[in-house]
């Protein structure tokens, strides 16, 4: 059986604007799927396709951990608002993790779009 069927609990979310954006734009550009790291989780990775953005641990053979699902796009008219999901959680700890997950993706996001289109940042 599939484990992505059976979330632990599932909970409605917003995902900010920007970071939904750059998901999307990403998966545009680079395809899907589409992994990335998360360089403030140890071992956390991020799977994102069209459907599902599905955080595992690959240290543990893509164990789920959460999963950001049914994005609410339909009806979207304005690119600023936030997008409205379902936050499923498939680990015990997940709870703990949930919002900063999101913001370490937002910044891999960032470094991907900014690393494969070959703009130098100079700091």
């Amino acid at each position: 059986m599939n484990m992505l069927t059976l979330p632990l609990r599932i909970f409605p979310k917003k995902i900010e604007a920007a970071c939904y954006n750059r998901g999307r734009l990403a998966l545009l550009r680079y395809g899907s799927p589409l992994r990335v790291t998360l360089s403030r989780h140890r071992g956390l990775e991020v799977i994102l396709n069209n459907e599902v953005w599905l955080c595992v641990d690959s240290l543990a053979n893509d164990q789920p951990i959460l999963a950001w699902r049914e994005f609410k796009i339909h009806a979207r008219d304005n690119l600023y608002k936030p997008v409205s999901c379902k936050l499923c959680l498939y680990h015990n700890c997940a709870g703990l993790i949930m919002g900063s997950v999101l913001d370490d993706l937002h910044q891999g996001l960032d470094q991907i779009l900014i690393h494969k289109s070959g703009v130098q940042i100079n700091t």
